[in-house]
């Protein structure tokens, strides 16, 4: 066995010998990681780090040079003495990644191609709860046509689309299996989409939204690269993207990250998913907007679709002015959060658990009754180590992580983007 084949055993963790064409898709995917992982990287680097002989990896940067999915970006000089390494980067800025997030009251975009420069960025308000799976999937689907559109304008044809959705998503197939707030079950959502971008061919995938989340959090956060960390959604509904290890943990059958349906309160309100007392009742969105603001709330009939960052930047105003009836809600909802987080502190010793959504937008006042319920809960204190962190992403975290879904599949399995490149001109 050649060292090559050794290696695409160790990286996809089977047994099973590999042929020369699963070989080169494996060495492609280790140079392209390399290249993901670092600014910039010599071939002697890649070499080094991955294993490969230097020569193969020569061959291969060759190949990518001519697909025009690295460049070279200068010389390294290692050392007082010795030879120049000439370094390449990821390039690609003709192939796309876009990643869309279909929420409560909103879709986010965010378009970007493999390089990592930033295409299209944008959220649109739009009343998903109440218009049913049928109109929100047309919506939906000219959201991403009018991406794709910008995408194609500034240089890059998107090679995938990824969704986020706030449910629990059958990965493998698309299918979103129970959306509790939007009042989806078993929805075809890859499968749809994907008709409705008709002759655009654009392969979909589907994940839920905290999974996403937690990705890019864990990519490009304020906690990014812990590899034990637990990201939160502030939205209408509550859920969490686990990382173990530097892992998104999925669970047996890739429903694990909840949270937002924990019972913490058995005689509280009914939940979306038809339980009572679910932890979202308690600190989701729309919870906090109907204690809070009234003339806010989601259930309030006739209100114009309003974007979630609004409602809580209008929450943030009475705060910042002391409204006493406010600032005793935000407490509440803060120690609620705490003990909820000291739950999942108790069952996956995180070092941090990052906060988004509306959760980010009113951190200054939620996080002190948050971070000392949780720490007056936890087990193990002082042992555990773990705190809250207001994130930086904003609403689009869900919409940014589906777009590295993408990549890191391009990644992953580069064959699935080379073959619809130019091959390089034979010698």
């Amino acid at each position: 066995m050649t060292q090559e084949q050794h290696l695409i055993r160790t990286a996809n963790g089977t047994a099973s010998p590999a042929g020369p064409g699963s070989v080169r898709r494996a060495n492609l995917s280790l140079v392209l990681r390399q290249l993901r992982d670092h600014v910039s990287r010599s071939r002697a680097d890649i070499a080094e780090s991955t294993g490969l002989h230097r020569a193969t990896v020569s061959n291969l940067v060759t190949e990518l040079l001519h697909r025009r999915l690295v460049r070279e970006v200068g010389i390294e000089h290692v050392g007082a003495v010795g030879r120049p390494r000439r370094a390449v980067a990821l390039h690609g800025a003709h192939v796309g990644a876009l990643g869309l997030e279909i929420n409560v009251d909103y879709i986010s975009v965010y378009g970007t191609d493999l390089s990592g420069r930033v295409l299209v960025e944008r959220r649109v308000g739009f009343d998903t709860m109440g218009s049913g799976p049928e109109r929100s999937l047309r919506r939906l689907g000219l959201v991403a046509q009018e991406a794709i559109t910008a995408m194609k304008r500034g240089g890059a044809v998107p090679a995938g689309v990824g969704v986020a959705v706030p449910a629990l998503v059958d990965v493998a197939r698309g299918v979103v299996t129970l959306a509790p707030n939007l009042g989806w079950h078993d929805l075809p959502l890859a499968a749809l989409l994907s008709s409705a971008l008709g002759p655009l061919r654009v392969p979909v995938m589907v994940d839920n939204d905290a999974n996403l989340a937690a990705l890019a959090e864990y990519t490009s956060g304020v906690a990014a690269g812990t590899p034990h960390m637990v990201y939160l959604t502030g939205e209408v509904g509550v859920g969490g993207g686990i990382i173990i290890d530097g892992r998104l943990h999925r669970g047996a059958d890739g429903f694990s990250g909840e949270v937002g349906h924990l019972p913490v309160d058995p005689a509280g309100d009914r939940c979306g998913c038809g339980r009572h007392g679910c932890w979202e009742t308690k600190v989701g969105l729309a919870a906090l907007a109907r204690k809070a603001r009234p003339e806010l709330a989601y259930e309030q009939p006739g209100l114009p679709v309003s974007d979630p960052e609004e409602r809580a930047t209008e929450i943030a105003r009475g705060l910042a002015d002391g409204d006493p009836r406010m600032l005793e809600t935000v407490a509440q909802v803060g120690r609620w959060l705490g003990l909820g987080g000291a739950i999942v502190v108790n069952l996956f010793n995180p070092r941090v658990i990052v906060l988004g959504g509306y959760f980010a937008t009113l951190a200054q006042w939620l996080l002190p009754h948050a971070q000392a319920e949780l720490d007056r809960l936890v087990v193990a204190r002082p042992a555990i180590r773990c705190r809250f962190a207001a994130s930086d992403l904003g609403f689009g975290a869900a919409s940014r992580g589906a777009a590295s879904m993408v990549i890191n599949q391009l990644i992953d399995d580069p064959m699935t983007l080379m073959d619809q490149l130019p091959r390089p001109a034979a010698h």
